[in-house]
Order: C-alpha cells, then sequence, then structure tokens
C-alpha cells in the first residue's frame, strides 16, 4: 500500500501554476498555501517533497531562508491565539536564548509607549516624575535646562524615531542615531552631546525605573569637548575701563562687583540690600533670568565673599537706597521696573552691551570677553596669591571632592588672607570717585 503524502496538490481557480498545502502530524492542514511554481502535476509533486525535507523558501529570495514544517505547525499554533501571557512569554524567552530577537513587548506592557511621547514626558517641568523626584530629593535642575531638552527632542530625535515604542529601541538604534544624525550636524561637538544627553539621562532612568529590560547607552561614547579658551583684561585694561565714564553707571558697577568678587551674573542681579555686609557680600540667592524668580545658587550653597573695598560696598548701599519699591532690605540692588508692575532685577543683557560700550572706549575689540570673563578675571589674578580651598570659598566652584569637603571649615585668619590678596590683586583698579 502506497504511503499518502504528507500534503495536498492542487489548482486554485485561475492559477496558472499548481499549489502544495501540508498536513500536520494530527491530519490536519497547515494554513499556508504555497505556489509551487510548477504546471505538472509530477514536477510539482518533487517540489513539494522538497520543501517537506528542507524547507519552504521564504519570499525575501535576498535572504535566501526557508520555513521548516516544524515551524510552520508551531506558527499555526501562534496564529490561532490559543496561548496565554505565559505560554507566549516562553516562546520569547527561547527566541531571545536563541539570538533570534533581542527584545518583545507584550501589549499593555509598561514598554508598550510611543518612544518620542515618553522623552517628551521626562522632560515636562509638570509631568515628569524625572524631576519631581530630583526637585524632592534638592537636587539641582532647572526648568531652562528642561525645556531646552524637550527642543533638543523635538528637533532631531523625534525625526529619527517618530512611531518607535520606549521597548523596541535597541543600542545600534542609539548608535545609528548618533551616526547619520548627530555627528554631520552642523554643530559643536558640546552641542552634539547635549543632544545625546537628553535622550540617553531618559534612557537611563527607565532602566532604572525597569521600564526598559536593558541599559542600552552603557558605554556610549560622547564626543570630545575641547574647553573654550576664555579670554580675561589685563590689570591695566581693567584700570583704565573703571576710569572711564560709561553710560550707564549702575551697570558699571554690577561689572566692577564681579571683577572684584568673581560672582556670577545671577548672583549680582539677585542682589538685595540685605545681602549687603559690613566687609563682605551674603551670596544667597541668584535671579534666574529664564523664571523669573529667584533661586539657590548654582551649588544650591550660600557663601560669604569678602570685599576689602568700603567705598564698592557704600557704592552698593547707595544703589540699593535708589530703589523706589519700599522693599527695605528686601530690595534689589541692581533694580529695574518691569511691565508687570513688579520690581525685578535689571537684564542680563544689559551687563554685556554696557561692558562692550566701555571696552569699545578704551579700544579692547575683542568679541571673546563677556560679562562671565570677570569670574575668569578674579580667579586667574587670585590663585597665586591664596590657595584653591580659599579660593573656591569665594568663587563657589565645586570640583575636586577634597577641597569641598574641607571648604566647609573656616581657619582662623582666613577673612585677612582673602582680603589682603583682594587688596594687593585688584587694589590699584578702583577710580577714585
Amino acid at each position: 500500500m502506497a504511503r499518502e503524502n504528507p500534503f495536498t496538490i492542487f489548482k486554485r481557480g485561475g492559477r496558472r501554476f499548481l499549489y502544495v498545502q501540508f498536513k500536520d502530524k494530527d491530519g490536519g492542514y497547515l494554513p499556508q498555501q504555497y505556489s509551487t511554481g510548477q504546471t505538472g502535476e509530477a514536477e510539482a509533486i518533487k517540489t513539494a517533497w522538497e520543501w517537506y525535507l528542507h524547507g519552504v523558501p521564504t519570499r525575501n529570495a535576498q535572504r535566501q531562508e526557508k520555513i521548516k514544517m516544524t515551524t510552520a505547525k508551531a506558527v499555526k499554533t501562534i496564529k490561532a491565539d490559543t496561548l496565554d501571557r505565559a505560554e507566549a512569554r516562553q516562546i520569547i524567552m527561547a527566541l531571545q536564548r536563541n539570538g533570534h530577537i533581542k527584545s518583545a513587548i507584550f501589549t499593555g506592557d509598561r514598554r508598550d509607549r510611543d518612544f518620542i511621547g515618553y522623552l517628551l514626558e521626562f522632560w515636562d517641568w509638570e509631568k515628569s516624575p524625572y524631576i519631581k523626584e530630583k526637585l524632592r530629593c534638592e537636587h539641582t535642575i532647572h526648568r531652562q535646562y528642561c525645556d531646552m531638552c524637550r527642543i533638543r527632542i523635538k528637533k532631531l530625535w523625534e525625526p529619527h524615531f517618530s512611531g518607535k515604542l520606549l521597548g523596541e529601541i535597541t543600542r545600534e538604534d542609539i548608535e545609528a542615531f548618533i551616526t547619520d544624525v548627530i555627528d554631520p550636524a552642523d554643530m559643536a561637538n558640546r552641542t552634539k552631546n547635549l543632544y545625546i544627553k537628553c535622550g540617553a539621562v531618559a534612557l537611563r532612568y527607565a532602566y532604572k525605573k525597569d521600564l526598559i529590560a536593558q541599559d542600552i547607552t552603557k558605554g556610549i561614547v560622547l564626543f570630545s569637548e575641547k574647553p573654550q579658551e576664555r579670554h580675561i583684561l589685563s590689570p591695566e585694561q581693567a584700570r583704565q575701563l573703571f576710569g572711564i565714564e560709561w553710560k550707564n553707571e549702575t551697570v558699571k558697577l554690577a561689572n566692577m562687583l564681579a571683577a572684584f568678587t568673581g560672582m556670577r551674573a545671577g548672583e549680582i542681579l539677585g542682589l538685595r540690600l540685605a545681602d549687603i555686609g559690613d566687609n563682605c557680600i551674603y551670596v544667597r540667592h541668584s535671579w534666574n533670568n529664564y523664571q523669573r524668580e529667584l533661586k539657590p545658587t548654582k551649588t544650591n550653597e550660600a557663601r560669604t565673599v569678602y570685599l576689602p573695598f568700603p567705598q564698592l560696598l557704600d557704592a552698593l548701599r547707595r544703589q540699593a537706597a535708589l530703589n523706589p519699591y519700599g522693599e527695605g532690605l528686601d530690595g534689589f540692588v541692581f533694580f529695574c521696573e518691569r511691565k508687570s508692575g513688579r520690581p525685578e532685577p535689571m537684564d542680563e543683557t544689559i551687563l554685556l552691551a554696557h561692558l562692550r560700550k566701555g571696552l569699545e572706549k578704551i579700544g579692547v575689540t575683542d568679541r571673546q570677553i563677556v560679562f562671565h570673563s570677570w569670574r575668569h578675571f578674579y580667579s586667574a589674578y587670585m590663585k597665586d596669591r591664596i590657595n584653591d580651598k580659599l579660593l573656591q570659598s569665594q568663587t563657589g566652584h565645586k570640583t575636586l571632592t577634597m577641597l569641598k569637603h574641607y571648604s566647609g571649615h573656616e581657619i582662623s585668619g582666613d577673612m585677612e588672607r582673602i582680603q589682603q590678596a583682594s587688596l594687593e590683586a585688584f587694589g590699584g583698579l578702583l577710580p577714585e570717585n
């Protein structure tokens, strides 16, 4: 008795070639029907046996892949939709172990969410769990930075990853994004790194919170950042600059304060009458020009900046006394009336604009000298006069762990050393009036 073939050969209406449909071990038929490409029955049977023994070629001829009948049986079972979540998970795990897939996302899973939607929410000041966590733990994070990250996500990440799910993003996807989108972009390396980090930080947080299975950002290499050269004035140029008349003498006073203390622009604009001591400035706040409000300093720590120039402190008090808004000790020194009607400090751009005009009057045209250059000016001319620990206590820089540790302990005589160093470095730069 002839053995029954494990398939059937048939002709579909109006089609030229014969088709084959294979049987499973239970005698039923697998759902797939394949064209043999043959018009004669003998040739069609020969092709069907070849496929049964060695697999049916897929439609992707370039890959030259074949599907075995045992695999077709498994596919039939999966298509029947009789699997529960645990069985489906076992199949996925087996495919991962065999190296066929890297990850899979189940419907309704935490990873089953739009990738770009996740990134935009991650940097949303009002909605982000990450931002709320940072603020709750009193870590420094600024709204302006978060808003800029959202802009960067929309500009480069969204066009590249639109339609992708969070759980399907791989390390290769990130590296391809850097190679194809970030690297060719016409921007400085520091800016490229900012674009990378606004996505990498969010992905690292997703891994930390078990939203994705792996930290796909681990080992990502950033672009080399060559530090921007900082230009500063010589003491002779500073003496000449402060010796001439400025169109806005209040802004001149703010520039002098920056030069002789190393204070940041936001710290100077946030200065109030209550912050002016007998021989020092108490740096307690910084004015956030983006949010239009007082914030803690950049390091979240207050500091005392010693200033051995009574005439400069008196000038600051006289400037504060001009404040017309009746706020007393809480009134801003460098005040300015806003359209909102509430008193605020002057705009930060004014500090640079009038500095540039003053520099032009003394013949300095170097555009690399900006208001922040005063901070480097102060550090440069003080560094050889006092030790790093004392200098950091004045500037508020926080870089070396041990220096941070020791900066919390004031040694007797520190104030005198700082004041003497300031007098030596800057004493001859102040104008007589």
